[in-house]
Formats: C-alpha cells, structure tokens, sequence
C-alpha cells in the first residue's frame, strides 16, 4: 500500500492504494468511526494481491489527518461525494465498496448516489439502520428517567470495551504498528472526530437502505460478527432483510476484520457464495463499461 494525498473540494483527502498497477477492478475499503485507512492495511493488501482488485484505504474527512467538513456540509452524502472525487483523482471508473460499521453506512450511501460507479458493497456490522441505537444495557435503563443520552452513552463504552478482547487474537504488534498512527491523529482532533459521532447518533439512514435495496440493481453481501455487541446482530438482520440478502456471519465480534484480516479474503476467494458475489461484481463491471445502445 502506497500513502497518497488528494485535493477534492478544496479539501485535503489522505489514503492508501496498492501498488498492482496492473489490476482492472478498483476497490474501496472505507473505516468505521475513529478508525482510518491504515487499520485495514493487512486486509487490504491480501485483497489486492489475492483477488486482482486495487484496493483504496481513504481516511474520510476528520479523521487521520484528512481535513474535517464545515458543520453545515457535515453529512453522509459529503462523504460519499468525496469519495467519488477520490476515485476521479485515482482514474477509477467504479469500485466494489467494503463498508466497516460507519463506513458500512457511506458505502451505502455511495451506492445510493453514484449506483453507476458501484460494482457491489461489503456490509460489514454497519449502522445504515437505526435499531444499532435502541441499547439495552443496564446503564440505559437505570439512567433513562434521569439522563438518557448519558446512559446511552456508558452503554456504548461499555459495549467497546467487551468488544476489544476479540482484538487479542490478532497479531498486536502488527496491528500496533498499523493502527497506532490512526489511533493517535484521531484522538489529537476530537473537535474534527465528535462531531462525526453526534450526527451518527442523530441521523436515521434507513429510507437511504431501503432505496438501494428496493432497487435491487447493486450486488450486496451482509456480513457481521456473530459477538458484535457494539452493533448487535439484531441489527445485521434487519439490513439484511432490507436487502433480500442473508446475513454472513463471521466469529468474531465487530472489528473481526481487523482482527483476523484474512477472514474477508477467505470469504470471496474459498466459499461459494463469495465467489458468487465477487462474478456478480464481476459481472456489473463489464455491464458498466458497454456502450448505450
């Protein structure tokens, strides 16, 4: 994976992108909430070397030193945007997008508003549906009469924390090396990084799934950690069932691609539903380059 800077709209965009020059499919690995690109940089360099495709980690803006949104363009859409200016920056036509928890949500999006430049999305424990919201811990409950969002707010740390032990199957010293540097930015701007959050917490992206589902035009794989408890699996088969699409679920909890960053590859490459998804974008992308009759 190389580093690469981009000026789209004025503002700068930090990512990564293999280096095989030679592969024909373009691909998006799009991070979750006070995640960056270079988390994913194991996984992404399998992909891109086992499967043929050129894999692009962005850094979404306000976070890992890519430059923040203003707050009234501060939007799901605006990532989206960006990301297809990322890819005209890249010489990329169209890409198969995989979306982890946030970035489940602007792949989504992305295929909302660009569906021509989408070969297919990875779900990945996303939260393009608003149950990933509805806790039910113990904090919420006994602090709802009181302060709500607090408890909300304790229960959401506290899911964090039981999912971080899956982590400690992973190699730490690489992962250290790969997600220090995101990690450390991350926390430096929590003025860019909050804010990301409150409009996750406010917004409900439901209407927006259901379209690309309904229109059923975008090839959609589902997956999601079977011990997830900061998304619950409740949540993973509600945008399933939106999708008409069966949940793939991985052992693991909601981070498991970080964690065991062959899981994804062993998916598209090694099972037969994978490689029926990956001929489906296959597919897709040749459609996309006919000419109009």
């Amino acid at each position: 994976m190389v580093d690469g800077e981009a000026t789209i709209e004025g503002r700068r965009w930090r990512y990564s992108v293999s280096d095989n020059l030679d592969a024909s499919t373009w691909a998006l690995n799009v991070h979750g909430y006070m995640a960056g690109g270079g988390i994913y940089w194991r996984e992404s360099a399998r992909l891109a070397a086992k499967l043929g495709l050129r894999i692009i980690n962005p850094n979404l803006p306000g976070f890992s030193g890519s430059n923040p949104l203003p707050w009234d363009d501060l939007k799901m859409s605006s990532f989206a945007r960006g990301l297809a200016g990322l890819l005209d920056h890249l010489g990329a036509p169209a890409a198969l997008v995989l979306g982890h928890s946030m970035g489940g949500t602007v792949a989504m999006q992305f295929a909302h508003d660009f569906p021509e430049r989408t070969l297919g999305v990875v779900y990945r424990d996303g939260v393009a549906t608003a149950s990933w919201k509805q806790r039910k811990g113990l904090f919420t409950r006994l602090l709802r009469p009181f302060v709500p969002d607090l408890g909300t707010a304790l229960d959401f740390i506290v899911a964090f924390a039981a999912d971080a032990p899956d982590l400690a199957v992973s190699r730490i010293t690489s992962l250290v090396a790969t997600a220090a540097p995101d990690i450390r930015l991350n926390t430096r701007a929590l003025a860019n990084t909050l804010p990301v959050g409150a409009m996750l917490l406010a917004c409900d992206y439901t209407a927006m799934a259901t379209a690309v589902g309904a229109a059923g035009e975008i090839p959609i794989l589902p997956m999601h950690g079977r011990f997830d408890r900061l998304v619950p699996p409740a949540t993973g088969r509600e945008f399933a069932e939106l999708m008409g699409r069966e949940v793939w679920w991985i052992v693991g909890g909601h981070s498991w691609m970080i964690a065991r960053p062959a899981t994804q590859l062993n998916v598209l490459r090694d099972t037969e539903r994978g490689e029926a998804f990956m001929e489906e974008v296959h597919d897709r992308a040749r459609s996309l380059k006919r000419p109009a009759a």
